[in-house]
């Protein structure tokens, strides 16, 4: 929806909708889209994506290549993945084939529930090569919520900048299997600062979970 002047939205039963609002978060590449004069819409039921393990089975749903309401199968690959072209999010990855003209698309498990939102591939060619990208549906739920509720994303903020923590540094801070999050400053004022945080503290954990990398500690603290 980025930059476009105007949205259609078309269901599978040929109705056609204009978007009157649109909310983005460019951070996790979702954004809720508001129909004008819209009633009697279907709806799919939204799954529960931490429950998701490897090997699970999933649908992946779409458009490839204009090709309208194509089914692919396949299993959840991976999860925690992360891409850098999506600041706030850590994906599903699946094998289940996924094109252009997938994304936006569910990724549903087999009860028919969405477990993900279908958004990128790697791939060499372009196209479909066994590993593809779906936002967590969980996400999804957090970030449509706020951005009904709000207009925005809400984030947490701690006021630390941090690093991956390398096998060099791990060694001299005494700390075991490069687990966890360096820190590299701390702002003046800020709720990190205030708790007692440190430069050169390796946060482990936070609330309790366990934190593996600084994509871990930004999920986790929003």
């Amino acid at each position: 929806v980025e930059g476009a002047d105007t949205v259609t939205v078309e269901l599978a039963d040929g109705r056609e909708f204009k978007a009157t609002e649109i909310k983005t978060d460019p951070a996790s590449d979702l954004a809720v889209v508001r129909l004008a004069d819209a009633d009697n819409l279907p709806v799919a039921k939204l799954g529960d994506s931490d429950k998701l393990e490897i090997g699970d089975w999933v649908i992946a749903i779409g458009n490839p290549f204009e090709l309208e309401t194509t089914v692919s199968a396949g299993i959840i690959s991976g999860k925690g993945r992360e891409l850098g072209s999506v600041q706030r999010a850590k994906f599903l990855q699946t094998d289940a084939a996924i094109n252009p003209g997938n994304s936006g698309g569910p990724l549903v498990n087999l009860a028919g529930e969405v477990v993900g939102i279908n958004t990128a591939i790697a791939s060499n060619s372009g196209g479909y090569q066994g590993i593809g990208f779906a936002i967590p549906v969980n996400l999804a739920k957090w970030v449509g919520g706020q951005l009904v509720a709000n207009g925005r994303v809400q984030r947490g903020y701690l006021g630390v900048q941090i690093g991956a923590l390398s096998n060099e540094m791990a060694s001299k801070l005494g700390v075991k299997d490069r687990k966890g999050v360096l820190v590299n400053d701390v702002v003046a004022g800020s709720p990190a600062a205030e708790a007692g945080v440190e430069e050169l503290d390796v946060i482990t954990s936070f609330d309790g979970q366990p934190v593996d990398g600084p994509r871990t500690l930004q999920e986790v603290v929003e």
